[in-house]
């Protein structure tokens, strides 16, 4: 027993350090200065170069860093489809943009159910799980009409909500079928 939860206790401690290094080093990266790496790779000849990151119109000096530059980039409006739906969807009614989006992420759960439950020998319970956490990660991707990442995040963590607590109940019922198979 003790060797399970030092085990588990070392995992969670790798994981903690895993996700601070790469938090560390993510906020090392985005303050590089941009303008000098952008030239050392355009002088070399450089197969991937950082002109995609340069917002158009907009003057870099030299003090500016990747964080600025991905904060510049990323306030400024989307692709031209993005503001043809957003255009459409200021005119349709709040309530029925919410239902839309309801349907649309029911629509690749469905796609993902049929296609799990068909070519695997899933139960409809595992598959229903999947199937609402592939379709919110999918509908995350996917425009919608509704702007913003709030409903986005709702149907990704509503199928994580799901597996979790699916999760919890199922090692409940087997620590007491432990305990009282002891006796």
């Amino acid at each position: 027993m003790t060797k399970k939860w030092i085990f588990q206790l070392i995992l969670l401690l790798f994981l903690a350090s895993l996700c601070t290094g790469g938090f560390l080093l993510g906020r090392h990266v985005l303050r590089l200065p941009f303008n000098a790496t952008n030239a050392a790779l355009n002088k070399e000849g450089a197969s991937i170069t950082l002109n995609f990151l340069i917002p158009g119109g907009i003057y870099l000096d030299d003090k500016a860093t990747f964080g600025d530059v991905i904060q510049i980039k990323l306030k400024q409006k989307g692709s031209p489809f993005d503001t043809f739906l957003r255009a459409i969807s200021d005119q349709i009614p709040t309530c029925y943009r919410y239902v839309a989006n309801i349907l649309l992420f029911f629509f690749w759960t469905l796609c993902f159910l049929s296609l799990l439950r068909i070519f695997t020998f899933m139960g409809y319970g595992r598959a229903l799980r999947i199937s609402l956490l592939l379709g919110g990660i999918v509908y995350y991707f996917m425009p919608d009409l509704s702007p913003g990442w709030s409903d986005d995040l709702i149907f990704v963590l509503f199928p994580i909500l799901i597996i979790l607590i699916r999760f919890y109940l199922v090692q409940r019922r087997r620590d007491k079928q432990k305990i009282f198979g002891k006796e």
